[in-house]
């Protein structure tokens, strides 16, 4: 009750419990701050409440929302898109658990490979070992010996030193018995395998206790390991306690879930760390051409020549290998090339240098590659690590081929699969060779494996039931998108069962295809039947018309909206006269037009794409056009269009450094001398960052305020109405308007400054006014609002004209980058280029634009988009949602289904030739879609 958080104009609503509940309206019009903002941030300060005084002195006190009253609210959790991990070590198995069940699974039911001979291992008890002996030497003289060191370069002169002390008189050295003097040792630059000689013994059934002692000593010396040889042939057998190879006698420790984890030392490849890639300098970016000396600049990171001591060096080298440096480097020895990049183990002798003439210098050469290397450690400068990324690059780990484990744990297997090979299964198929694993397991295995492998396939089936089929454990979840890492937090919520709780979501539909829409409800719907109530912010028309309740916020955004516009069922909801409801009762729709562009002739054609799961494909892409991107979620659009034809572009356009995936060839870039990618990502990192900032109208604002009477008398330049530069801001919060308050395990609090009360300027720089308002006045005004204001400023009212055209006229000048949405980031972004003069040869790339837009959003979206395409540029859009899909011009349609099952382009063409389409899952509801 009451609720006047951010634009709520003092809200009552009543939430039914156990229900799925969903929350929509324009974009601005307050569902978040109402979702997150006041119902979330109560639940989380009530829990904070319930630490004892001592934890709370460590987190401070959370702030109460603007809000009279709250009741009757269950524990909550918010699974929002903003929160994707970005370690590199965290994968979807990680998250979701399942991983650390394949561990338990495989330290526990597995069975041991040898990793020499491929020969399964073997482990014996100290009473099978002396059965096995006693029946396979009966009546043999054998030596009893415990391995010491296996292939091992050293003297080992302390080693024999101490057999001799324990009482020991012999080893066995490199397959040779000898008798230990002395001072003893051997060629400490050769391998070397030895064993101490326990006993010498003919067996017999009559004399089992001296077997079995020395079976002990040799067994305790050996650290579980002991060989028997036979004194007449001198073959050698290995018997372990551990698992070991029968054959050459390397042994395995005992396997535990630690033993299969890429982030525990014990599992983790030693080269790359378990992260499955390292960084390698590429020899083509140090040399880009052979044909140019080392004094004109041919190794690039070297540069031209200086008179530095690395240069002397390569002098020294030269005269050593007989060239000079103004030789080209591909003329240059091979030997010496090579000590050059990689170094040498002999010191570099210096003649006459400046360093002195009278005697020679020794000084190490370590190389180029080892220097650049060098400057990636933990220890050097931000400017070193960006000089040294632009010649590494980062490749597959050659140890562990990309499998982030050591080969010990990649060699337990389970139907002949290892944990890895399993990993990078995708999820469908994981689940179903789950489905009949005990088929080829033992009775033992499977009443060790049944407990854990209900918990997987449980865990699998709730993946599967959102969508996520296409994803596998291996997949890094810095890779995963908003939509993807929230059905992934979603599944692992309703397996683990909670009930009472309040989960809130925000818009989980994202990067979903309509066909796998009615997934996502069910998996919603069970959460909900489990006992819980599911609070969704969502525009997708079928999770409105099947949700329990609908709340419809509005009537329009910012300060026009905050207000509950409507409530109930969906049914009592569409006869209500809200904006909302036209869309959902079909008086108003986004209508498909009448003729489709025909664009300007010129196409771009990318051949043979192979990167991730593109099968060869040759897409066209006919420009001058609205061009759509569709497919179920992982068929491979954003691998065709963000992985492969972007990076193309950017380094035609711009020089970029990012390489493409795979392809053959692209025809047509001549066509094409601007691309953008408007993407969703935050405007900035901090609150500092704003629209007004980031469409540089604050650098024409600042400007004006510098020439007004005011400025010119106290002498302020411009810098002095900057909240980012000392002089004119506030000091106390360095002109952010807020001071953190950090909370260790939980997010960071901002509340407002106590000296400048958020307006982040000083006083002195407050006083200079235009039209009666100050810099934080105008910073505090709505686009709308502005547009009134500077009307008579062609400068500024024509780049905020175009943010108020864009649909974002509700938002404030000086809002914090932070606060605003996906979708409102992204238009922000449209804007910004929109007020730039374009070339009508630009391609602008937006993956999934339509992201926490409601249907009245979308129209003035597409008003955008129309105008950049009547232009003459070229406009792609990855695209899900039928609104957009149906008004283009163009459509490539990949699938048919996602990961493995995907990436082939099933149709191109208009949305009238798409829908014709028998194969296409998009077809189906593009066809449904027009004949509306």
């Amino acid at each position: 009750m009451g609720a006047r958080v951010h634009n709520l104009q003092n809200i009552d609503i009543e939430f039914p419990r156990n229900k799925l509940v969903v929350i929509t309206g324009l974009s601005g019009s307050g569902k978040s701050s109402l979702a997150f903002d006041t119902i979330y941030a109560e639940g989380q300060r009530r829990y904070i409440e319930t630490f004892s005084a001592y934890a709370r002195q460590f987190l401070g006190n959370m702030e109460r929302p603007e809000v009279d009253k709250i009741t009757g609210l269950s524990p909550v959790i918010s699974i929002e898109q903003k929160t994707t991990n970005k370690n590199p070590r965290s994968t979807v198995g990680t998250i979701t658990e399942i991983y650390d069940f394949l561990r338990l699974l495989f330290a526990r039911a597995s069975d041991a490979y040898s990793y020499n001979t491929g020969e399964k291992m073997v482990k014996y008890t100290t009473e099978k070992i002396l059965s096995l002996i006693q029946s396979n030497f009966d009546g043999k003289k054998v030596m009893i010996l415990a391995p010491l060191i296996h292939n091992r370069k050293g003297h080992y002169k302390e080693l024999f030193e101490q057999i001799r002390k324990k009482g020991y008189l012999h080893a066995r050295v490199d397959g040779e018995v000898i008798e230990l003097a002395h001072g003893f040792k051997v060629d400490r630059y050769k391998n070397h395998s030895i064993e101490m000689v326990i006993d010498r013994i003919k067996v017999s059934g009559k004399d089992t206790k001296r077997l079995s002692d020395s079976l002990g000593l040799a067994m305790k010396n050996g650290k579980g390991i002991m060989m028997i040889l036979d004194a007449e042939t001198q073959d050698a057998k290995f018997y372990s306690q551990k698992l070991m190879c029968p054959t050459t006698g390397i042994s395995y420790n005992e396997p535990a879930p630690h033993s299969f984890s890429f982030n525990s030392p014990q599992g983790a490849c030693n080269k790359c760390k378990g992260l499955g890639a390292i960084d390698n300098v590429d020899i083509e970016k140090v040399i880009p051409d052979d044909s140019i000396s080392i004094y004109s600049g041919g190794i690039a990171p070297l540069g031209k020549y200086k008179n530095t001591l690395i240069f002397w060096q390569l002098e020294a080298i030269a005269e050593k290998h007989d060239f000079t440096l103004k030789t080209p480097i591909k003329d240059i020895p091979e030997e010496a090339l090579d000590t050059i990049l990689h170094g040498s183990s002999e010191p570099i002798t210096l003649k006459n240098t400046p360093l002195g003439t009278s005697s020679n210098y020794f000084i190490s050469f370590d190389g180029v590659i080892k220097y650049i290397l060098q400057q990636q450690s933990n220890d050097t400068s931000l400017k070193a690590k960006k000089w040294a990324m632009q010649f590494v690059t980062n490749v597959t780990c050659p140890v562990c081929n990309g499998q982030r484990l050591n080969k010990e744990a990649l060699h337990f297997k389970l139907n002949d699969k290892n944990i890895a090979d399993l990993s990078h299964m995708d999820l469908s198929l994981l689940a179903e060779w789950f489905s009949d694993i005990e088929n080829h397991m033992s009775d033992k295995q499977k009443a060790i494996a049944s407990e854990v492998l209900k918990e997987i396939r449980s865990r699998l089936g709730f993946l599967l039931d959102v969508g996520l089929g296409y994803l596998s454990l291996d997949r890094s979840a810095m890779t995963l998108s908003g939509g993807e890492s929230q059905r992934i937090r979603l599944a692992t919520q309703i397996g683990s069962q909670l009930v009472n709780v309040l989960y809130i979501l925000d818009e989980p539909s994202i990067g979903l295809h309509q066909r796998d829409n009615h997934k996502l409800i069910h998996s919603l719907q069970q959460l909900r039947d489990t006992g819980n109530t599911v609070l969704v912010v969502e525009h997708d028309k079928d999770m409105m018309m099947q949700s329990d309740y609908l709340i419809d916020m509005g009537p329009y955004a910012g300060r026009h909206g905050g207000e509950v516009v409507a409530h109930g069922t969906p049914l009592q909801v569409i006869q209500e006269n809200t904006l909302t409801a036209d869309y959902l009762n079909n008086k108003k729709k986004i209508v498909v037009p009448e003729v489709r562009r025909k664009g300007n002739g010129k196409k771009l054609v990318l051949h043979e794409a192979s990167g991730n799961n593109l099968k060869n494909v040759t897409a066209t892409f006919p420009l001058g056009e609205l061009i759509c991107i569709t497919g179920v979620s992982g068929s491979g659009k954003s691998t065709l269009i963000n992985e492969t034809l972007y990076p193309i572009l950017n380094q035609h356009v711009y020089g970029a450094v990012k390489d493409p995936l795979p392809y053959k060839k692209i025809d047509g870039l001549k066509h094409v001398d601007k691309v953008v990618d408007v993407d969703q990502s935050p405007l900035g990192r901090t609150p500092r960052s704003n629209p007004a900032t980031y469409t540089k109208v604050f650098d024409e604002i600042r400007k004006l305020f510098t020439g007004l009477p005011e400025s010119k008398i106290r002498n302020y330049k411009p810098g002095r109405f900057s909240f980012n530069m000392a002089g004119g801001r506030c000091e106390t919060c360095k002109g952010g308007g807020v001071q953190v308050i950090e909370m260790n395990f939980l997010p960071d609090v901002m509340v407002d400054c106590p000296e400048c009360h958020g307006k982040r300027y000083n006083r002195e720089t407050l006083e200079v006014r235009y039209k009666g308002k100050s810099i934080s006045d105008v910073l505090d005004m709505t686009i709308n609002q502005a547009v009134t204001f500077f009307e008579s400023i062609p400068k500024i009212s024509h780049k905020l004209k175009v943010l108020q055209e864009v649909g974002l006229g509700y938002i404030t000048l000086g809002q914090p980058s932070t606060t605003l949405s996906g979708g409102e980031s992204q238009r922000v972004k449209l804007a910004s280029e929109l007020a730039k003069k374009d070339t009508g040869k630009t391609i602008y790339i937006l993956d999934e634009p339509t992201t926490g837009l409601h249907f009245e959003d979308i129209r003035v979206l597409l008003d955008v988009l129309n105008r950049l395409v009547d232009k003459g540029n070229t406009v792609i859009v990855i695209e899900h949602n039928l609104d957009v899909i149906k008004v283009a011009d163009y459509i490539i349609d990949i699938g048919k289904e996602g990961g493995r099952f995907g990436g082939e382009i099933l149709c191109e063409g208009t949305p009238e030739e798409v829908a014709k389409n028998k194969e296409s899952f998009t077809a189906k509801y593009l066809k449904e879609e027009l004949e509306a």
